[in-house]
């Protein structure tokens, strides 16, 4: 790209016809800014916004003025909570295909930030889940404040973890990656470095006049060596080896083990004797038994079978699987439970884990569509 650092500009607004300002689009300095633009509601895309989205960038991939990439989510307390979750659900019942044009569209656009030909940046300041995972992971400058709140959530409500989790879970120590799909445990600014799901941590305070840092740097060549040198002047706010989580690695490597069930890892926790991990195991095993234990043997085999597949497959599975969950899975009761109805009372496909039969589960991973015509075809 050719770079004045002379010539500052201030923003103004890329060509976004139609975008009813749930996106907003900026260029400062030649560096692309996206501003996820729904603050009440946490910054969670709508169906527009993926398609907004993927626009701007393909538009912005072609540009030599543009070197760089910066996604962030407006407000002080989501970077992006995730999908429109019950859009989803509505549009399930009334038989609309947004249910499922939705996924395929958010895929492609989390694919194309993965293999974008220019440096993306996320800036993953307060909650992070969901959806807001599949945006941020594939960035490459990954940047977490003392607000973060990051999270896979998705088990709660009888989903998997998706946005191509079954790829950036898959770069972490198995036991790890289990623990974290299958709770949703949410981690702050230091355990989200420890599980190397973040680059950097940086105050909130840092981030308060982005525009104006991105307008003042005067670039070398190396926009994203750039970017992180102007924002670790201020103090870092974590380390990894402050983690809260790493004390209680030990026990997570015991119980979260590939050849255990989950029956057989609640029934781990529930053995779990040694003072130092009791409390934390209790807590570990209500949570897991508020889950759809359905749904969470097929999260175990997603994660297991996406350590084995590029990122490509990744999505292919995960469309195909979360396809399956709307009418043989929980995820339809779930959000009933937890958003529509709110009586937080699920009434699970099956009750006990005991009771999930391998065969259900393995075919959550029978494709509703030949290869040639799945919709992530194009892919890889």
């Amino acid at each position: 790209m050719r770079l004045n650092p002379n010539d500052a500009a201030q923003g103004h607004p890329a060509a976004t016809p139609g975008a009813e300002d749930e996106v907003r689009f900026a260029e400062i300095n030649g560096i692309g800014l996206i501003t996820l633009n729904r603050p009440r509601q946490l910054n969670a895309l709508s169906y527009p916004m993926i398609g907004m989205l993927d626009a701007q960038l393909a538009a912005w991939a072609t540009r030599d003025d543009i070197a760089m990439v910066v996604l962030r989510g407006a407000g002080p307390k989501a970077f992006c909570a995730g999908g429109d979750i019950r859009a989803l659900y509505d549009s399930f019942h009334a038989g609309t295909a947004l249910h499922r044009q939705f996924f395929v569209d958010e895929y492609r656009l989390d694919y194309r930030l993965h293999c974008y030909p220019k440096p993306v940046v996320a800036l993953m300041d307060g909650i992070v889940m969901g959806g807001g995972m599949g945006l941020a992971q594939a960035a490459h400058l990954r940047v977490v404040t003392e607000r973060s709140r990051v999270a896979m959530p998705e088990t709660g409500i009888g989903l998997v973890p998706d946005v191509g989790a079954s790829h950036f879970l898959s770069k972490l120590p198995l036991p790890l990656a289990l623990y974290v799909g299958l709770t949703g445990v949410t981690l702050g600014a230091a355990d989200t470095l420890s599980c190397k799901l973040a680059d950097i941590a940086v105050p909130a305070t840092s981030l308060e006049h982005f525009e104006q840092t991105l307008a003042a740097i005067s670039w070398t060549g190396d926009v994203l060596a750039d970017l992180r040198g102007a924002l670790l002047r201020a103090t870092p706010v974590a380390s990894a080896q402050e983690a809260p989580l790493q004390s209680m690695l030990p026990a997570v490597l015991r119980h979260f083990r590939a050849d255990a069930s989950v029956a057989g890892l609640l029934d781990s926790l529930a053995a779990e004797s040694e003072p130092a991990y009791a409390e934390w195991a209790a807590r570990t095993l209500a949570i897991l038994r508020g889950r759809s234990p359905l749904m969470m043997a097929v999260t175990q085999e997603l994660l297991l079978r996406g350590r084995g597949l590029d990122l490509a497959g990744c999505f292919r599975m995960e469309l195909g699987v979360v396809s399956h969950a709307f009418t043989q899975g929980d995820f339809i009761e779930g959000v009933r439970a937890l958003i529509v109805d709110k009586d937080n009372a699920p009434h699970w496909r099956v009750t006990d884990a005991n009771e999930v039969s391998e065969a259900v589960v393995q075919s959550f991973f029978d494709s509703p569509w030949p290869p040639e015509s799945h919709p992530l075809a194009m892919l890889g």
